[in-house]
C-alpha cells in the first residue's frame, strides 16, 4: 500500500439521504481508494449501510475548517452512477463502492473500487495559506490528544502563510480554527 495520504473530503449518505462531509487523508492502492475512519464515526456508519462514498478534491479550505469546527452543511449535487452526493465545490470527485466487508477494528481498513469520475474545475495550485488551514484543521481535529503547548506553537507557526499569502476564503477559515483553538483553551483552564 502506498503510505502517501492525500487530504481530501469524504462525502456519504445514511440510509435515509442525509449528507454527511468529512475531511480524511485517503491512500490509493492501484485503482482502489483506501479509506482508514475511526469507529464509530458517521463516515464509517454510513459506508457500512450504504457500502459507497464519494472522494472530493476541494481547494476551498472553509470545508475543511468548518467541517472540524461544525459547520457541516456544504451545498452538494447528487452523484452520478452511486446513490450519493458530492460536494458543489469539488474541483473533481470519485463516486466509489465498498470492494468488501468492513474489517473489525477500532480504524478499518476499507478498500473501495472506483466508479466512476469526473472533473468539474481546473486545478491551479495550492498557496501555502491553503496548507496552512488543511493542517491547522488537523490540529483541531486532534484538540483534545494534543499538549497545549504543541497547538500554541504550531498555530503560530502556521500564522505566519496565512499572514503572507491568505485570501479571503483562507482567512475565514484559519478564523474558525482559531475560535475552535481558543473556546477548547478556555475550557481546559475552567476550574
Amino acid at each position: 500500500m502506498n503510505d502517501v495520504i492525500y487530504e481530501t473530503v469524504i462525502t456519504t449518505v445514511s440510509p435515509t439521504g442525509t449528507p454527511h462531509v468529512a475531511p480524511m487523508g485517503v491512500r490509493y492502492r492501484g485503482e482502489q481508494v483506501v479509506l482508514m475512519p475511526f469507529r464509530p464515526s458517521t463516515t464509517l456508519g454510513n459506508i457500512q449501510a450504504t457500502g459507497h462514498a464519494v472522494l472530493n478534491i476541494v481547494v476551498d479550505t472553509r470545508v475543511f475548517a468548518g467541517s472540524v469546527t461544525g459547520r457541516k452543511q456544504w451545498p452538494s449535487v447528487a452523484a452520478e452512477r452511486i446513490p450519493g452526493v458530492r460536494l458543489a465545490c469539488a474541483l473533481s470527485h470519485v463516486e466509489l463502492r465498498l470492494a468488501g466487508p468492513v474489517p473489525e477494528g477500532e480504524r478499518p481498513v476499507l478498500l473501495l473500487d472506483r466508479v466512476h469520475e469526473a472533473s468539474h474545475a481546473p486545478f491551479i495550485g495550492f498557496n501555502r495559506a491553503q496548507a496552512a488551514v488543511i493542517e491547522g484543521a488537523v490540529l483541531v481535529s486532534r484538540l483534545h490528544m494534543l499538549p497545549p503547548e504543541k497547538i500554541e506553537r504550531e498555530m503560530a507557526y502556521l500564522q505566519i502563510a496565512i499572514d503572507k499569502t491568505a485570501s479571503a476564503v483562507e482567512h475565514e477559515a484559519w478564523g474558525w480554527l482559531q475560535q475552535a483553538v481558543a473556546a477548547h483553551r478556555a475550557k481546559q483552564e475552567k476550574p
